[in-house]
């Protein structure tokens, strides 16, 4: 029997990632109060169950201490069950921004303001988030790439490692990204935009694409980050980080970056047992 406890922040996509695991083919269980996980694990685990795929949500409520729910997984450890967990993450800007525009109460704030009880509950979950199988970070992750993860993880079986790698194609005339950690600047190409033929295409276009990619700088630079990001990837991982944005700039954002952005993506998927996604901030903003 495959035994998922699914957990993490309130507002972090743990629903989510329970109804993916159902379509998955999970039996899901969500806020099974304490006292009954020792006995509903017994019952699942009982020869000649039919369930073989059982994913159980565990948050923090204000009716119960997350305490107790930990002790009752460290005594199922004990007792001989293994399960796996997942933490579903996001930052605090994000999960702030989801409860105000879903209108609900933090549960560990439900008369004050809802900052205080995210940082209440980061206290809380800190040590389970330390024994974590899986972490997602969902903060800039679409639901569709959610599901993908949940895939590879529990699906395909893939090895995996919870850093997300995000290319972020970006203009440098809009501001760098706030949530870039490493940022190359891409403004040493000849700028397409003064190509009329080119200027109001991107670099998603295959025109743009070849202009730049024409130039064996490019093709040199593309080489030279993917080898730097192969060395520092393993790196992050081995420090518990879990998200990495790679900002790729140019002047407006529109052409060179994303087209550099889009191949650097292309060479490293399916490189790494790391989550990888691309994202162009700028393309769609005016000439």
């Amino acid at each position: 029997m495959r035994f998922v406890v699914v957990t993490g922040m309130s507002g972090g996509g743990k629903s989510t990632a329970l109804r993916m695991l159902e379509d998955v083919g999970f039996y899901c269980v969500d806020n099974l109060p304490v006292p009954l996980i020792e006995k509903f694990v017994e019952l699942i685990a009982m020869p000649g169950s039919e369930v073989s795929k059982v994913a159980l949500g565990l948050d923090v409520r204000a009716d119960q201490p997350f305490e107790d729910a930990q002790k009752a997984l460290m005594k199922l450890r004990e007792n001989g069950y293994s399960f796996e967990i997942l933490f579903m993450e996001a930052s605090d800007q994000a999960l702030l921004k989801r409860y105000k525009e879903t209108r609900r109460l933090h549960p560990l704030s439900p008369g004050g303001r809802v900052e205080d009880g995210i940082l209440k509950e980061r206290k809380i979950l800190e040590a389970i988030r330390g024994r974590s199988d899986y972490v997602i970070e969902t903060t800039n992750l679409l639901t569709r790439e959610l599901k993908e993860e949940i895939d590879r993880i529990f699906v395909q079986n893939e090895e995996y490692n919870s850093l997300m790698v995000t290319i972020l194609s970006f203009g440098f005339k809009h501001g760098i990204p706030a949530d870039a950690d490493l940022v190359f600047d891409v403004r040493f190409l000849p700028n397409p935009f003064y190509i009329e033929e080119l200027k109001y295409k991107t670099g998603n276009d295959r025109e743009v694409q070849d202009y730049v990619m024409g130039f064996p700088e490019a093709e040199t630079f593309i080489e030279k980050l993917s080898d730097l990001l192969e060395f520092l990837i393993p790196n992050y991982v081995k420090e518990g980080k879990y998200q990495l944005v790679v900002g790729i700039g140019c002047t407006g954002g529109k052409h060179r970056s994303v087209t550099l952005a889009n191949r650097l993506f292309e060479r490293m998927k399916n490189r790494g047992n790391y989550g990888l996604k691309i994202a162009h901030r700028d393309v769609g903003q005016g000439i």
